[in-house]
């Protein structure tokens, strides 16, 4: 499909005048991007300049690196930092700080880091070196969980006991459910991730539409995103909330009922720790019971309850929604790319980096 097609720009002056129109003397909304990538795109196209000021643009928990918990960032340090293990993560996990050290600190004090490109990477190095036990660090929405669950089975398919998962996924429909309950937030409508909705569909969704929000499943394009934010914008000035697919050419209304149907066989959900947020019921996946032999925090006895940011750092309120990235303390002063003090300030789809990167 011609890329152009999306980011045709008479279209684009179309979409943002027909924003402008509809916002015109109806107070502010607020509508928040819960996927990071879409954080990203809206400050490199500086969309937050074209849109009237009654559109607020507020960023929302969808960085799965920003919202994994600083003691499943200490217990992987530990464990690479222990003879005969090697702990594999993808590469936007290795600077991020954990409540004492970063995978990155640990690597510098002769811990044994290496960055995966997939999970799948854990069987391999584990295949090929059956001396030495190999940890994958399982973060990731239901975008990434798929390739988690293939990956454990194959180890297991495989007798792989040297090969280990820790596992910190998390699920954005709960967390949604979270955001809705506090009204001290006061969203209006929600631009749903392309990635995520690809896996799990429409249906996980319903929940907005009956609390009288709006969401918008949104792709990455120019367009995409406009046209999202044009949507979410009719349904509020109509009063017809509704979840409307504007992705079809990747996002089918019943997702990938054979990757569901994977994460379902590998994992069972509970109540998970979310960074800066705290417990969202029933939003973590664990690995089910005839998988514990790959489990790391099992296999090592690891403790991993506790709950913490660094001192001043207001990544809780900025993926809540509550101020933006800008309005942190230390943000641009003691908390910079080169120099974070935050996940969020980490992650190429962190928000308080995009805000850095593009101003706000």
């Amino acid at each position: 499909m011609n890329a152009a097609l999306f980011s045709d720009p008479v279209v684009a002056e179309k979409l943002i005048s027909g924003i402008r129109r509809m916002a015109e003397g109806r107070g502010i909304m607020r509508i928040m991007e819960v996927c990071g990538t879409h954080t990203m795109e809206i400050g490199r196209l500086g969309l937050r300049s074209l849109l009237p000021r009654g559109i607020e643009l507020i960023s929302g928990p969808g960085c799965p690196v920003c919202v994994t918990p600083g003691a499943i960032i200490d217990a992987a340090a530990e464990l690479s930092l222990r003879r005969g293990i090697t702990v594999l993560s993808f590469g936007d996990m290795v600077r991020v700080p954990g409540d004492r050290m970063s995978l990155a600190q640990a690597r510098a004090k002769g811990g044994s880091v290496e960055v995966a490109a997939s999970p799948l990477d854990v069987v391999t190095r584990a295949e090929a070196d059956p001396g030495r036990d190999y940890v994958f660090v399982a973060v990731g929405f239901e975008t990434t969980i798929p390739s988690t669950a293939r990956a454990v089975t194959l180890a297991r398919e495989k007798g792989l006991r040297n090969a280990k998962f820790l596992v910190c996924h998390r699920m954005v429909p709960p967390a949604l459910d979270a955001l809705i309950a506090d009204a001290s937030i006061g969203i209006a409508g929600f631009m749903l991730p392309g990635h995520v909705s690809a896996i799990i569909g429409e249906r996980p969704y319903a929940r907005l539409s009956e609390n009288n929000i709006p969401g918008a499943i949104t792709g990455f394009e120019p367009l995409d995103i406009i046209a999202g934010i044009h949507a979410i914008v009719d349904m509020i000035v109509h009063g017809k909330p509704a979840v409307w697919n504007m992705y079809p050419r990747v996002v089918k209304p019943g997702g990938n009922p054979r990757a569901r149907e994977l994460i379902d066989a590998v994992f069972r959900p509970g109540d998970a720790l979310w960074r800066g947020i705290g417990v969202i019921p029933r939003s973590g996946l664990f690995l089910r019971k005839e998988f514990d032999g790959l489990d790391a925090a099992q296999h090592y006895g690891l403790s991993i309850d506790d709950h913490a940011m660094p001192a001043g750092c207001s990544c809780g309120e900025v993926l809540r929604g509550k101020i933006r990235p800008d309005q942190c303390p230390l943000f641009s002063g003691a908390c910079t790319p080169e120099h974070p003090e935050g996940p969020c300030m980490v992650s190429s789809e962190g928000s308080c980096a995009a805000y850095f990167r593009y101003g706000g």
